[in-house]
């Protein structure tokens, strides 16, 4: 941080504090070892903290016209080589004929999104830093801001907005009201509003009830191996501290592992709190217990699966704090 001035006609170099206090504020011009003298003009300004554009790259002489130093060892390089093996020097010579250095000094691909004031991320790219970290970089000197994707922008808003999403699902048992955790689990959210609201859900059947445990649906296929995301490829889970499986009628997604969830989920019929972090808790019931009290009731066989089918009639989003530009998937076109 200190600010370095040099003499031009003697080459002395000193702190400028030094300079103003010694030589300007007194007008005494001459240098402070040599005593030589010298005019205002001929204090060459090295280092100065306060005076940002020299620390602008691309002002830079020899960046601006593309000048490069020639490295001395490098031209003699060759002379070391003069004892080397006719194979060593014809594969030498097919690289000078072969290899083509590359002239430009922002050659590296850039993001083909540019960043605006809607995108734009409050940090860079990050180019400049890694091409003078790497020799395997060419060098980049105009800074970029990092672009953030319109998936990460949509669901800000969605967060900040702090709204829940309602759904109603009319089962062939009655009718059961959810609460979705949209501020908090977004994506996860989104996905399950966006299969309710597409009919995705419609005429399903639970095909899966635990006593004491939990009820499964979400499956077109009805086996519990099928459905897909909103999205058309499996998204990753959302965790929360503050959502876990406590008590009757926590609504969450069922996967086959971390980062497979897609259409299928669960409604507890008591604590599951083993499940916390394994999987997704998206929503509650917020109306239509003894629905469910019904749903748990109903015998199962050694397989689990409901003896007296157990249907989602069809489902009616009632809020939606997201709007989404993805394609609804259609039943069965994939399985789980």
């Amino acid at each position: 941080n200190s600010h370095i001035v040099a003499i031009k006609t003697t080459g002395n170099v000193f702190s400028m504090e030094a300079v103003e206090q010694l030589n300007i504020k007194r007008k005494h011009f001459k240098d402070l070892l040599s005593d030589e003298p010298f005019v205002r003009a001929d204090i060459i300004h090295l280092q100065d903290p306060t005076n940002l554009d020299k620390f602008n790259l691309a002002s830079f002489h020899h960046l601006k016209n593309s000048l490069k130093v020639e490295d001395e060892d490098a031209k003699t390089s060759k002379s070391t080589l003069n004892n080397a093996s006719a194979s060593a020097k014809n594969i030498l010579d097919e690289l000078d004929r072969t290899y083509k250095p590359e002239t430009s000094v922002d050659s590296q691909p850039a993001s083909a999104v540019k960043a605006t004031d809607r995108n734009a991320a409050h940090f860079s790219t990050g180019r400049v830093a890694a091409s003078f970290t790497s020799s395997a970089l060419l060098p980049v000197t105009a800074q970029e801001f990092a672009v953030v994707s319109d998936e990460v922008i949509r669901y800000e808003k969605v967060k900040k907005k702090g709204a829940k999403g309602y759904v109603q699902m009319k089962t062939s048992h009655g009718d059961v009201n959810l609460e979705i955790h949209c501020e908090m689990v977004p994506k996860t959210a989104e996905n399950f509003i966006l299969h309710c609201k597409s009919g995705y859900y419609k005429n399903t059947v639970f095909h899966r009830s635990i006593r004491n445990f939990m009820i499964q649906g979400g499956d077109p296929t009805g086996t519990g191996r099928g459905g897909e995301s909103a999205f058309g490829e499996p998204f990753a889970d959302e965790f929360k501290p503050n959502l876990v499986h406590q008590g009757r009628g926590v609504l969450s997604m069922a996967n086959s592992g971390p980062k497979t969830n897609k259409s299928q989920f669960f409604i507890t019929y008591r604590s599951c709190r083993h499940l916390d972090n394994k999987h997704s808790v998206f929503g509650r019931v917020v109306g239509g217990l003894d629905v469910l009290n019904l749903m748990e009731k109903v015998e199962c066989d050694d397989k689990d699966r409901p003896t007296e089918p157990i249907e989602i009639i069809d489902c009616a989003v009632f809020v939606n704090p997201s709007q989404s530009p993805h394609p609804r998937p259609q039943k069965g076109s994939q399985t789980q």
